[in-house]
């Protein structure tokens, strides 16, 4: 019997089984087992090579994009020093699960340690964090461009859009603290099948055996926070744009001044869309195959999308792309002369 039918019939049995009598809390665990796609045991092959293949172009994506902007004068604005930090966040934030779970298919083996769950679970939310706060900050960018463009350089000065990006990366890291030290504290005794392909809290709480209402408080708390806050602030901020947009008279003006910010609102919407549809639905809404599916969608498509949609659809991106190998070259020829 091959592990993946092992894992399968494992969780099966504690699907079927009433958890109340088969809890025993003297003994605490010290390590999991991430099941994965082990519920489509047919295609372990083909996932495997997809989800090697999405990380391999996320990651080429990305930092191309970040080499882009560090290297072309011509990008050298707030809005792609803005786009360089989430390109740079997206390398970073798929790296936390994508590894391990493409380790998983390779070797059948999905044992994680108690630290290194806790670990995941607290950089997977930190860099989640870390995103909104980046979005909502590049949703405030264009509203300053589009209707306070004489203020716009002193606004967005260096000092600020530094400022404002270290404080993005250090809040994330801080947001996720609550609810890793909440977690790290419950107790996960005689079960340690997390029905996932990580570290997620909610497989987490499901694995608890003692109460996890506090840790639910937090997750709300934090959702409400953050989540709700970043989102109505980035409504207000295009609010404010289409309205400007709409006072220009002739629809060439309109269409150019919308053109500023056509890609960062696509890609906000990508991302709150998959949001508000994963995690704003009823739990028993959805199985937990279609969920898993779904956050695949939110934590690699997204990511891989982003420098996509930054580069078609964007006219400067595109000209710094074709100028990228000679600039290069004659950084090269001065480095060595």
């Amino acid at each position: 019997m091959s592990p993946a039918t092992k894992r399968i019939e494992a969780r099966q049995i504690l699907q079927n089984y009433n958890i109340m009598y088969s809890i025993n809390c003297s003994t605490k665990l010290i390590d999991f087992l991430v099941v994965g796609f082990s519920d489509f045991p047919d295609i372990q092959t083909p996932l495997f090579l997809y989800f090697l293949s999405v990380y391999i172009l996320t990651l080429c994506g990305n930092l191309v994009l970040v080499v882009l902007i560090i290297w072309s004068p011509s990008l050298s604005t707030p809005m792609y020093f803005f786009l360089c930090n989430l390109s740079t966040l997206d390398v970073i934030y798929t790296s936390v699960t994508g590894p391990k779970l493409i380790s998983i298919f390779a070797t059948n083996n999905g044992r994680i340690s108690y630290v290194e769950c806790i670990l995941q679970l607290y950089f997977f939310i930190a860099f989640g964090s870390t995103e909104y706060f980046l979005l909502t900050v590049m949703s405030y960018d264009r509203y300053v461009a589009v209707c306070k463009p004489l203020y716009y350089s002193i606004i967005m000065n260096q000092q600020v859009c530094k400022s404002v990006a270290i404080g993005s990366w250090l809040g994330g890291l801080v947001a996720s603290i609550p609810i890793a030290s909440v977690t790290s504290t419950l107790d996960y005794c005689s079960l340690n099948l997390i029905d996932h392909f990580f570290c997620d809290v909610n497989a987490l709480i499901h694995l608890a055996c003692n109460d996890t209402t506090l840790l639910h408080t937090v997750i709300l708390i934090q959702g409400v926070v953050l989540v709700m806050t970043s989102f109505i602030l980035t409504v207000i901020s295009y609010i404010q744009i289409l309205c400007s947009i709409m006072r220009i008279r002739t629809s060439t003006g309109k269409y150019k001044t919308f053109s500023t910010c056509g890609s960062h609102l696509t890609v906000v919407s990508l991302f709150y869309v998959m949001v508000f549809f994963l995690y704003m639905r009823p739990s028993s809404s959805m199985s937990l195959s279609e969920a898993k599916i779904l956050t695949t969608l939110y934590v690699y498509i997204i990511p891989l999308l982003n420098p996509v949609v930054y580069s078609f659809r964007n006219q400067s991106v595109k000209e710094a792309l074709r100028k990228l190998p000679i600039s290069l070259l004659k950084k090269l020829l001065a480095f060595t002369s």
